[in-house]
């Protein structure tokens, strides 16, 4: 029996939803009230006119430009959610960026604070001050973590370390806001066909290439798509997962099965 998912009423927040994974997620497809936001206006406006089309009642999303590395945006991005909507039912933390470095570079621990500040302080912020307005609806909060959370990847040291640290704060957070009957869960997408890479400066045909060797990582030999990271969103946002908090949910064609049973598969590609 195939799943069915109703948001009608609900008011979802996605940052960095813009492009990617978020743009990637059907709320308004499920009939949710949506807000997107990004740091670019072009790329918001772009996004909200596409939840417009699909959206089954017609609902407008709300396009709201922000950076999450400004504690100011956050705080404006969370007070126009609730003045425009009155509520917030799941906020889904989605923004992230990386930047390839070694501890050898002159600029690692300005990078490493920058890194941070997005993947990490950004998270922890705008959860902080979510979390009485996700009380008065029991929702749910979504943070899109990475497999670089399992295990390193040489030159993503910062990368690696922020998204570890999402997935702890995902563990405690759900064990504290339980009894507030708000649920906490985080996604571990692998190689995902996304803008990432040239958003770390990667031309794009250096970018396709890195995909394709990418598909070597998975055991089903394919890179993911963005909408397959969305659709477990969606799931964990769900009623269909009310009784799951506290949970990895791994996204990534089985990269880390293959760490452990094809290792030396791995070494020769």
């Amino acid at each position: 029996m195939s799943l069915t998912f109703n948001f009608s009423g609900k008011v979802v927040l996605i940052t960095g939803s813009s492009a990617g994974i978020g743009a990637a997620t059907a709320f308004s497809r499920a009939g949710a009230n949506v807000v997107v936001t990004g740091r670019r206006a072009d790329k918001v406006s772009e996004v909200a006119k596409e939840c417009l089309k699909v959206s089954p009642k017609q609902s407008k999303a709300l396009e709201v430009v922000a950076d999450v590395t400004k504690p100011e945006d956050l705080r404006r991005l969370v007070d126009t959610t609730i003045k425009h909507f009155g509520k917030l039912d799941v906020l889904v933390n989605n923004a992230g960026a990386g930047t390839v470095t070694s501890i050898n570079n002159k600029d690692f621990y300005e990078t490493y604070l920058k890194v941070m500040q997005i993947n990490l302080n950004s998270v922890v912020y705008l959860t902080h001050i979510c979390v009485e307005h996700l009380e008065k609806t029991k929702g749910n909060v979504i943070n899109i973590s990475s497999i670089g959370a399992m295990g390193p990847f040489q030159g993503c040291t910062p990368y690696c370390m922020a998204k570890c640290a999402m997935d702890m704060f995902t563990k405690c957070m759900a064990a504290e806001l339980g009894p507030k009957r708000i649920r906490v869960n985080v996604i571990n997408p692998g190689p995902i066909r996304t803008e990432f890479m040239e958003a770390m400066g990667m031309p794009k045909e250096m970018s396709d290439n890195a995909f394709k060797a990418c598909e070597n990582l998975t055991v089903l030999g394919r890179v993911g798509e963005s909408v397959e990271v969305g659709d477990s969103i969606l799931y964990l946002a769900s009623d269909h997962a009310a009784f799951i908090t506290g949970t990895n949910v791994i996204v990534d064609g089985g990269c880390v099965v293959a760490y452990n049973t094809n290792a030396d598969i791995l070494k020769t590609n």
